[in-house]
């Protein structure tokens, strides 16, 4: 097994200082790149101070000249948002810049909210088909002299300029959830990243089940499975708990944006009462600090090793939270000196 962060920035409140969030930020990614953790992954968003991310590109080679060691991955890409040759460009030259430490997170995208804005009219459908013809494209730019007649996009012979560091490009990693992206990926040679949310066990199982079966179809090589879920590594059973009242807050603006049907006003959206904060019994409390790899560092080693055993690759430490600076950091240290050496 091996470990990752993910994270970005997170201003829940107009009070928070953009120039100090930055600065938190990356003091958690020079940590995960002192631990001897794999990788740090940041993705893309637009229009919503609850996830700053607007180009990865940007931050990646940010946090590049701040760390040595991990490799560096776009969790993920909103693949409709780029034209492929502008995709497959900037990804050359981060990965140029980064000294060949690129990873190439691809999703279609989950906020409506956003597709309005930047692309008016799509839907989740559509999005999927942008990714799947834009993705096999990539490596075609990087190799050179590509031509394209597809359903979305349409280019004569063009080449990225530049070409990557890595030996045929950085590794592309898929967001998958259903049978058909899982095949695709799959199919494709590409990594596979899932995100169960706090959906628990039985969907960190079918998650495992549907790669599984998408591996079985294909002759090729294996690639890797990640598995993307909000971690908590508490100092006690109270403190525990006060880490699912938070992921439970957290869950519950998530679905607000998900749903995108609250006004937003300055990138925050409007503020969940007490009652629909504490609406949804799956987002409650006790289901997080069930469902979520919660608890003390012998329960998040215990929950770790189930994942181990299902056959995943990676597991990525999800930071974002809402939580203050200091509880990320603290987590993340107990993380890094309770929970993974068991792993080594």
């Amino acid at each position: 097994m091996e470990f990752s962060l993910f994270a970005h920035m997170e201003r829940l409140h107009p009070g928070q200082d953009h120039q100090r969030l930055h600065a938190e930020f990356l003091l958690l990614c020079e940590l995960a790149d002192a631990s001897g953790m794999r990788a740090i992954w940041t993705g893309e968003h637009h229009g919503m101070e609850f996830t700053v991310a607007p180009n990865p590109f940007i931050s990646i080679t940010d946090i590049a000249a701040r760390t040595q060691h991990v490799k560096l991955g776009t969790g993920t890409i909103i693949a409709p948002f780029w034209h492929p040759i502008r995709l497959a460009g900037e990804a050359a030259l981060t990965d140029l810049v980064t000294g060949g430490r690129l990873e190439l997170g691809i999703a279609r995208g989950a906020y409506s909210y956003e597709y309005e804005r930047l692309m008016p009219g799509m839907d989740a459908w559509e999005a999927g088909q942008r990714m799947r013809e834009t993705t096999p494209l990539l490596r075609a730019l990087w190799h050179g002299d590509c031509a394209h007649e597809g359903e979305f996009y349409r280019f004569p012979s063009t080449t990225s300029a530049p070409k990557p560091v890595q030996d045929g490009g950085p590794p592309i990693w898929i967001a998958a959830r259903d049978a058909n992206s899982h095949e695709f990926a799959v199919h494709g040679g590409f990594n596979v990243q899932v995100t169960p949310l706090w959906q628990g066990d039985d969907e960190i199982r079918e998650l495992k089940d549907r790669f599984n079966a998408a591996c079985d179809s294909f002759a090729g090589p294996r690639p890797k499975i990640m598995l993307l879920h909000h971690a908590y590594v508490a100092k006690d059973s109270d403190d525990a708990a006060q880490s699912a009242v938070e992921l439970s807050r957290f869950y519950h603006y998530f679905g607000a944006w998900f749903c995108n049907q609250r006004s937003v006003e300055q990138g925050h959206i409007e503020p969940l009462s007490e009652v629909e904060l504490c609406a949804n019994p799956a987002m409650s409390p006790a289901s997080i600090r069930e469902n979520l790899t919660v608890g003390t560092a012998a329960e998040v080693i215990d929950r770790i090793r189930r994942y181990e055993d299902l056959g995943y690759d990676e597991f990525s430490f999800w930071i974002d939270s809402g939580m203050t600076f200091e509880r990320k950091r603290d987590s993340l240290t107990r993380f890094i000196e309770d929970v993974m050496p068991a792993f080594t």
